[in-house]
């Protein structure tokens, strides 16, 4: 099967849908001759031009303001914020535009735009430059905000994401971007709310988030060996959400986990939480919904406390343990 890495998934599908589609342009910072921070939008200037991939100012502001604009006049644009820290000076373009430019027009008028960031902890880059933001756009509507954790639902998602009608918020995480899985050379999509069964399992519920999936994984593989099976969710879309393969899942197995980076108050765990206990599942539950998520501080600079402050895999299979074994 053909493998790509995550950020190699997201730059061919970048590539594929400029070709197909001339609305299609990416506007950002240090996107062009250097190819973005991260790499993702490498060799794009090279085959499209400078007008088609915009090099702009250090203006997170102008970059959302830009993509709303063309968005509305029928272009498609694919803007970039370096990190995804950086998006708290788009804010108004983004919660008081985008998010209600199609509404207040009764539909006449539409914002098909996307925002990449590149999000989360692990690269030692400290607390301006690591945060997971993700529920701040969960809470607007009139946002799709996207997490995907695999090279197939990246290049999938983002291609989606470029067909919608609505302004997405696409978050990256930085870990992500060299892991390697399968990916398709031709285009497809992963529909918009869409959430994925990502391993069966009997015991427990585990919904996970963007790389926090990655880990769940891999605390699954060692809590099988102790006779644990887990169920592993990934929402991929966390707005609008898709959560019946949720809800039926831990009617399955009566419990749940969840687990993402972002800072656990205010997180969006807390809403998965209120899913489940307004739902069905509620009576299926053999033990109290928990979550596990970052403490509630600055990312350090360190990278041990670094370490310490978001869930990791041996988190994970402690919590688990802890849930299945009826310690909490």
């Amino acid at each position: 099967m053909r493998e790509l890495t995550y950020k190699d998934a997201l730059n061919e599908a970048l590539f594929q849908v400029m070709k197909a589609d001339e609305r299609v342009f990416c506007i950002g910072e240090d996107i062009g001759v250097y190819g973005g921070a991260f790499g993702v939008t490498a060799g794009l200037i090279e085959e499209f031009g400078e007008e088609r991939v915009v090099d702009t100012p250090i203006s997170e502001a102008g970059i959302a303001g830009a993509c709303v604009g063309s968005a509305v006049t029928g272009m498609r644009p694919v803007g970039e914020i370096q990190f995804m820290d950086f998006v708290t000076i788009s804010m108004e373009q983004l919660v008081l535009q985008a998010a209600k430019i199609r509404f207040m027009f009764g539909g006449k008028a539409t914002v098909p735009m996307v925002l990449r960031m590149p999000g989360g902890s692990g690269t030692g880059a400290a607390a301006q430059h690591s945060e997971s933001l993700e529920n701040w756009f969960v809470h607007v509507p009139g946002l799709k905000v996207v997490m995907p954790s695999s090279p197939y639902d990246a290049k999938g998602l983002l291609l989606a994401a470029i067909e919608d009608d609505n302004p997405v918020i696409f978050i990256e995480h930085k870990l992500l971007y060299k892991t390697k899985g399968h990916v398709p050379e031709e285009m497809y999509t992963v529909p918009l709310s869409d959430t994925k069964v990502v391993r069966e399992g009997r015991d427990i519920t585990v919904v996970a988030t963007s790389i926090m999936v990655n880990r769940a994984l891999e605390a699954a593989e060692q809590l099988a060996a102790e006779g644990i099976e887990v169920e592993i969710i990934d929402p991929r879309t966390l707005n609008p959400l898709d959560e019946e393969p949720i809800i039926r899942s831990v009617i399955k197995t009566g419990r749940a986990l969840i687990v993402h980076e972002a800072v656990k108050t205010g997180g969006y765990g807390g809403e998965l939480v209120s899913r489940i206990m307004e739902s069905e599942a509620f009576d299926y539950l053999d033990a109290p919904i928990r979550r596990l998520a970052g403490l509630d501080i600055p990312i350090p600079y360190n990278r041990t406390l670094e370490y310490h402050t978001v869930p990791q895999i041996e988190s994970i299979v402690s919590e688990v343990k802890r849930i299945v074994r009826g310690e909490v």
